[in-house]
């Protein structure tokens, strides 16, 4: 059975200063670096190995990603954060409401230039599954972002479930799924720091 570890970036500046954060970018903050650093010793520790790692083309999944582990990588646009459009770097306040039916933003963002929470869990599931789809990849590590995670993760596992099953997902929280026939099964949410 295939394994996806699907991982939230490490802390930012923009996290830090609870800005809205998509496509735009902020670096990683010293807590974020520390936090990534804190789950590759976790990896190691636990003689957890990869044979493929990829982070979105943003800096601070990329950061995130090199200050787990040296192994190369691969940047992918498929799995960036929400596009949040005109809303982008301003303050979290302004966020909408969640969608009642669909747990999240739904369409609001669109008629602000941004995406959709649909159009962000189809092409997180499309890029996932192409990558799981490949025959030398057994165990994977990805590092991409909180909107764009939690989308797909709503994909795989109703809402109730999520509720239940995962907890603090904050940054640098990961979530582990088997991969199997196009399906994706979560199994669990890793927080390296609950565990030190």
């Amino acid at each position: 059975m295939k394994e996806l570890y699907l991982m939230r970036h490490g802390q930012t500046l923009f996290n830090q200063l609870h800005r809205i954060q998509g496509v735009s970018d902020s670096p990683l903050t010293k807590q974020g670096i520390a936090d990534a650093k804190e789950v590759g010793q976790y990896f190691r520790k636990n003689n957890i190995s990869f044979d493929h790692a990829y982070a979105s083309t943003q800096e601070r999944a990329c950061d995130t990603l090199e200050n787990i582990t040296s192994q190369p990588y691969q940047r992918l646009k498929g799995i960036k954060e929400w596009n949040f459009g005109v809303f982008e770097g301003q303050s979290e306040q302004l966020n909408p409401q969640d969608d009642s039916q669909r747990h999240s933003y739904g369409d609001f963002f669109l008629q602000f230039g941004g995406e959709s929470d649909l159009q962000v869990q189809e092409r997180m599931n499309a890029t996932l599954t192409d990558i799981m789809n490949q025959p030398d990849h057994q165990r994977v590590l990805a590092v991409s972002h909180g909107g764009a995670c939690f989308m797909f993760l709503q994909k795989w596992l109703p809402y109730a479930d999520i509720k239940k099953r995962v907890k603090n997902f904050h940054n640098c929280c990961i979530l582990k799924f088997t991969y199997d026939q196009e399906k994706f099964e979560f199994i669990e949410s890793i927080n390296v720091k609950e565990l030190i």
